[in-house]
């Protein structure tokens, strides 16, 4: 990660972050975590589990991820070899419950018939899926130093921005970054009395601190009790709710109009990652608005 100008400490936190969330980007990296939640598995159980992933998709993550000190392949005999998660991932899958949550609170969803009753009502996602389109919506290159720079800012302008966040990149590289935010629903550009735009994060963006919390206390190798009181994104309680649903892929799905605060997040299940029947490959559904990576 680039050079920032925020304080050391903050420097620090923001790079173990960075680098946590560019471990779980990858995609299907999550959902292969949580598929090794309960137990080690081999690998034609990894694979009946994420049926849709060929092997050639499927090896490099288990590669990556071993490699990352997040998986570990045992080899018990010849032709035994069977993957499971080290205690650091152990560690990190109530991190994954709080990013799962935000991502089912603040994410949009489309709307879908229940058989029963006949309502409409939101398609309930997978929670491996929320947590993975929540950390492609947080993972792009500069995205999480903006957030944490508008964090400790409330509102700054590009220049102060860049100075900030990029700054040994000229301000016109700030403007890339910026313009997703704002796309995605986590910024919002208001022009001051002097006619000045001034970047500030908006109440879905301000609502990423549980998150932000989770992933800085793993990182550091801190309990998970202690997030909230990070210096910077404290005072904010985790997001309530996981409704897992039916395995559904989107390339992204943009945050939805901001919702009220509910309780804390109950402990993720690993029987939640299936919690419908899964077809044979992912629903493709377009999301309103398009990808936003």
């Amino acid at each position: 990660m680039a050079a920032t100008g925020l304080p050391r400490t903050t420097r620090t936190d923001l790079a173990r972050v960075t680098e946590a969330l560019e471990m779980l980007a990858p995609r299907w990296s999550v959902w292969t975590v949580m598929t090794l939640a309960e137990q080690p598995l081999r690998y034609k159980e990894i694979q009946s589990q994420l049926s849709w992933l060929q092997s050639g998709q499927l090896n490099p993550r288990l590669r990556r991820l071993t490699d990352s000190g997040l998986i570990e392949r045992t080899e018990h005999a010849r032709n035994h070899v069977t993957y499971g998660l080290t205690a650091r991932a152990a560690e990190l899958l109530p991190v994954l419950t709080v990013i799962a949550a935000w991502g089912d609170e603040h994410l949009e969803k489309g709307f879908v018939r229940n058989a029963r009753t006949g309502e409409t009502e939101p398609e309930r996602i997978a929670a491996a899926q929320n947590a993975e389109d929540t950390i492609a919506l947080i993972s792009p290159r500069h995205t999480t130093a903006i957030l944490w720079a508008l964090k400790a800012r409330g509102a700054a302008s590009a220049k102060a921005l860049a100075a900030e966040a990029m700054p040994t990149y000229g301000l016109p590289a700030v403007y890339l970054p910026l313009d997703r935010l704002v796309a995605d629903g986590l910024v919002v550009n208001r022009s001051t009395a002097s006619g000045v735009g001034e970047y500030q994060l908006t109440a879905t963006g301000r609502a990423l601190a549980p998150v932000f919390q989770s992933l800085s206390a793993w990182a550091a190798g801190r309990p998970l009790e202690s997030a909230g009181a990070h210096p910077l994104w404290g005072q904010t309680r985790a997001s309530a709710r996981i409704r897992s649903g039916p395995w559904l892929t989107t390339q992204t799905r943009l945050p939805a109009p901001a919702a009220a605060p509910s309780a804390t997040a109950p402990a993720w299940r690993a029987g939640d990652l299936f919690s419908h029947q899964t077809p044979a490959r992912p629903l493709q559904v377009s999301p309103a608005g398009g990808p936003r990576r």
